[in-house]
């Protein structure tokens, strides 16, 4: 159990075992892991440009992985970058992108385990949007790629879908929300 004050590293987890560990229509078109960021900070949550590059953070608490999918255009398909978030702190992962600039499209993959039963239903072939995000880049395009488990199985909603959700769902981009107060003037109302 970790103290109040702890923050962690993730290690590297095998996520090979009993589903696949990247949407399998990547084959060996996959992006690889980029490793060129830092370590950031788990608050403000969400994506915070500081005039120098970007810290994103996350809340989930019982993940393995989580990581940042960064894409070049709204129409694009895949990523272009993949980016392992390796701190974790009470929960949120984080990290910090130096350079990335507002107007970046983003999303997350989180890997952890899938026991829909007991209300865990993490999926790496699904593409996620931020609940933090303070701008969407791309609307949703329905389709049944989005969902976590196979339209029509037997299983129904127990059932594992394979397929990536990146071409349809909606994406967060990196907005610069920083005010410049130079030439602001007190009202001087009482």
């Amino acid at each position: 159990m970790l103290e109040d004050n702890e923050r962690v590293t993730a290690p590297a987890v095998d996520h090979n075992v009993g589903r696949p560990s990247r949407p399998t229509e990547y084959g060996e078109g996959a992006p690889p892991l980029d490793e060129d960021f830092w370590a950031g900070t788990p608050f403000p949550q969400g994506a915070t440009f500081d005039g120098k590059g970007t810290n994103f953070a996350i809340f989930s608490e019982s993940a393995d992985a989580v990581q940042l999918c960064l894409f070049d255009r709204p129409e694009d398909k895949q990523e272009s970058r993949r980016m392992r978030l390796r701190e974790r702190t009470h929960g949120v992962w984080h990290g910090y992108v130096p350079g990335l600039r507002p107007g970046q499209l983003y999303g997350y993959r989180v890997y952890g385990p899938y026991r829909p039963e007991e209300g865990l239903r993490y999926n790496p072939n699904k593409l996620l949007l931020d609940p933090y995000t303070r701008a969407v880049g791309r609307d949703v395009t329905w389709d049944d790629a989005l969902f976590g488990y196979t339209i029509g199985h037997p299983d129904g909603d127990l059932s594992f879908d394979e397929r990536d959700s990146a071409p349809f769902c909606p994406l967060g981009v990196v907005i610069d929300n920083r005010f410049n107060w130079e030439r602001e003037k007190r009202l001087n109302t009482p």
